[in-house]
């Protein structure tokens, strides 16, 4: 049997120091981390954790936001857990999926976890629409098309898509899409 645990942040700005701490109070034994956005359902450091994991085991995580940002996919992880044998807790809210009522509380902490999501991302939008109207609001300005001339210049040297890319960096699809730009007025 081990203890395993897995810790995330967002951005590579945020620290995951508290978590790590947290986590080895706990008594965990192997953690997971990456520095990864939620929304993201390919992360690998969580994905080798699912692998790593045997029956036994007990899956240990700070906070339900650090491992799953949807229900559905809070769910699917609690599904692999058990059907593999495995024990899910969750530090800041003493949820042990080895109970019922552990199991009961997973269900619905991720439904409102979703809601709260939802809710959040409609304010901003409605923050968002309600800037635009008073003309405060623009977006955000559109960096690679704006290095359109250099990614041709780039182009025209020679230099390879993910070396301009990097060079200039901007996203390989905003070259691809200068790229194609620039064939479509040629």
């Amino acid at each position: 049997m081990a203890i395993v645990g897995y810790a995330r942040v967002s951005t590579k700005d945020q620290n995951l120091d508290v978590q790590l701490n947290l986590l080895q109070q706990a008594g965990v034994e192997k953690i997971f981390q990456e520095k990864a956005s939620g929304v993201k359902e390919d992360r690998p450091e969580l994905a080798s954790m699912m692998e790593y994991i045997r029956e036994g085991d007990i899956v240990v995580i700070c906070k339900l936001d650090r491992i799953a940002r949807s229900t559905k996919h809070l769910l699917s992880i609690a599904e692999t857990l058990e059907k593999k044998g495995v024990e899910f807790k969750v530090l800041n809210i003493n949820l042990d999926t080895s109970t019922p009522t552990g199991k009961l509380m997973l269900t619905m902490l991720g439904a409102i976890a979703t809601f709260e999501r939802e809710m959040m991302l409609e304010r901003q939008l409605e923050g968002i629409r309600e800037a635009k109207d008073q003309g405060k609001y623009k977006g955000r300005k559109p960096t690679a098309r704006a290095k359109s001339d250099q990614v041709n210049a780039l182009l025209a040297q020679g230099k390879t898509k993910v070396a301009i890319a990097e060079e200039l960096k901007i996203g390989i699809a905003s070259v691809y899409r200068v790229a194609k730009d620039l064939r479509g007025n040629a």
